[in-house]
């Protein structure tokens, strides 16, 4: 047709090598996109995929679970079993990479398992079939065979996956959809027969951390800069390119045209990762039976065995951990002179100072104070309840296998005293150090005009054997909380504090443990919302309860932050007022 060699390989390694005619097409729509005589090759991948009723019953899974519990990275790709990682091939060699993908399915094809035998293993990040060893190690060596094949024919260097053969349903979904997404997945009838064919596709390197979107509507431009949609066009968007963009509108570039502008954002839906993917070659074997084996569930409070398939599990709870970033704001548990009022030390302390324990709900002990006994007047520690309250959430979070990455508290005693239980409870060992802010304490207005109290020290805390970091550079000094502080200067302290902590660490979860006030002060910042009014705000506060907690997500591709479900809940208790047997049992 008179098109460059070059040109004419690039056309049809991006339309999967079907037609010449199709080839021609791709040219033509793409005689404008800047980038069409670039040699950058596709990246090629190959997969084991599932046909007939396994692949109606796994579908349909995902349908009711994207219905019940919204979107999770699983639904990015199709059903698949991955069999090496992505790998390039140079336009001229593709045709060569589908002989590789023939010659290794002619030597297997008699040999592919007639039947195999899946298990159902579920964590509270993962949640798929893994295939039986015996069955695993017959497809290992087709993708071995392929690898050796497409290195031999095209040139191409395949790295194969080491993991467990696993056929992914759910992946880094939230904790508290676990249960719903299990019910979904046992389900799936097996026992079914099932054509498995090996497929090669391939994608555009250069969009692989870009976000998808779809066209629901055509768009005329009416400037020069602007990108004109058909429907159902698909459109690549940079995370990182959107910040200079008028509301509303975003730039992409079309994959149907390879053309870059903008287009309005209400125009378009997020689509899926692998609908702009080509399917090239494929392989197809025999008709296979396949079983139902045994179902796994792996939780923390099951010992990791270190067999393969629970090391892949084991991984994904980690990736899972350094990929979502969360921030849990907490109120401190219950504090001593909550229950037994102001005169609580007057109770405790005897005449020669010594400390003593008049009721089971006082602690068995206090931290020494290097201003001696009065410095607890205005920094209360937990009540014996409020450091088993702190253990109970500690022990909730386990169970849930919330990964934590940084723990920030309020200076007083009560906050880091429910943050050091919640942490000994998790079991993280020296993993983790608690990060002494002032700036998290509470609005000074609630001090009244009494002087600051005075603290622990970082250094009194660790002599304390308190799990904190006394390296910590403090964002507010506590020299900087004044007793005449405004409303709204403690929305803008906690906006500040809110800010500089989230720019700090840009990865994993992140856990406050300050006051009931934090839990509207820093987390409406985060969110973009303006403050409430002083006399909602003070409502609000009331209604808060020990170990009472919220939880924020970043949306990672918008850098935005959302309110989600927490992860664990806060805890319920009926009161239990102080009984004498003298005046009870004796009354007349």
């Amino acid at each position: 047709m008179g098109y460059p060699e070059h040109l004419a390989q690039k056309a049809l390694s991006a339309t999967g090598g079907r037609t010449a005619q199709e080839a021609a097409d791709w040219i033509f729509v793409h005689r404008n996109d800047p980038t069409l005589d670039d040699l950058i090759p596709q990246e090629y991948v190959l997969y084991l995929c599932p046909s007939g009723p396994l692949w109606e019953q796994i579908m349909a899974f995902w349908t009711k679970s994207q219905q019940h519990c919204g979107r999770n990275p699983a639904h990015e790709v199709f059903p698949h079993v991955t069999l090496c990682h992505f790998f390039t091939c140079e336009d001229s060699k593709v045709e060569s990479l589908y002989g590789a993908l023939k010659e290794a399915g002619d030597k297997f094809v008699d040999r592919f398992p007639t039947c195999l035998s899946l298990s159902l293993h579920t964590s509270p990040t993962y949640i798929g079939y893994f295939f039986d060893e015996t069955s695993s190690d017959i497809i290992r060596q087709f993708a071995l065979a392929f690898a050796a094949e497409a290195t031999a024919l095209a040139d191409c260097r395949i790295e194969l996956c080491s993991k467990q053969l696993h056929l992914t349903l759910s992946h880094k979904f939230q904790v508290q959809q676990q249960w719903k997404l299990e019910e979904l997945a046992r389900n799936i009838r097996l026992d079914v027969t099932c054509q498995w064919t090996a497929a090669v596709y391939s994608r555009d390197m250069r969009f692989v951390h870009y976000q998808v979107s779809r066209a629901l509507y055509p768009y005329i431009p009416q400037n020069e800069d602007e990108l004109k949609l058909n429907f159902s066009d698909y459109i690549f968007l940079d995370p990182t390119d959107q910040q200079d963009m008028s509301e509303g509108w975003v730039r992409g570039i079309s994959h149907r045209t390879g053309c870059t502008g903008l287009l309005p954002e209400n125009y378009t839906e997020k689509a899926y990762e692998s609908d702009t993917w080509v399917r090239h070659r494929t392989y197809v074997f025999c008709q296979t039976l396949v079983k139902t084996s045994t179902t796994v569930h792996v939780s923390s409070s099951q010992p990791l065995a270190t067999n393969s398939i629970h090391k892949l599990l084991e991984s994904q709870l980690v990736e899972a951990a350094s990929s979502r970033r969360c921030v849990i704001t907490m109120r401190h548990a219950e504090r001593v002179d909550l229950v037994f009022g102001k005169s609580w030390l007057a109770q405790c302390i005897t005449s020669e100072g010594r400390y003593i324990r008049p009721d089971l709900n006082f602690p068995s002990s206090i931290p020494r104070k290097v201003g001696g006994i009065k410095d607890y007047e205005y920094d209360a520690p937990l009540s014996s309840c409020g450091i088993f309250q702190s253990r109970l959430m500690g022990e909730a979070v386990r169970e849930k296998e919330l990964m934590i990455q940084c723990v920030y508290s309020s200076p007083a005693l009560r906050c880091v005293q429910t943050a050091h239980h919640i942490l000994k409870a998790v079991k993280l060992g020296n993993k983790v150090s608690i990060r002494v802010e002032p700036g998290l304490f509470e609005w000074m207005k609630w001090e009244g005009e009494r002087a600051i109290p005075n603290f622990m020290s970082a250094a009194e805390l660790k002599a304390a054997e308190y799990s904190v970091d006394i390296n910590y550079s403090v964002h507010v000094p506590v020299s900087n909380l004044i007793p005449s502080e405004t409303y709204e200067d403690y929305i803008n302290r906690c906006s500040s504090v809110m800010k500089a902590i989230v720019d700090r660490d840009e990865a994993g979860n992140i856990l406050l443990v300050a006051h009931a006030s934090t839990l509207d002060c820093c987390t409406r910042p985060l969110l973009g919302l303006p403050p409430k009014n002083p006399k909602e705000f003070v409502q609000m506060v009331r209604k808060i309860p020990a170990l009472g907690l919220c939880c924020c997500e970043e949306v990672k591709e918008t850098k935005n932050w959302q309110m989600i479900e927490p992860p664990v809940r806060t805890l319920t208790h009926g009161p239990n007022p102080a009984f004498s047997w003298k005046e009870t049992i004796l009354q007349i």
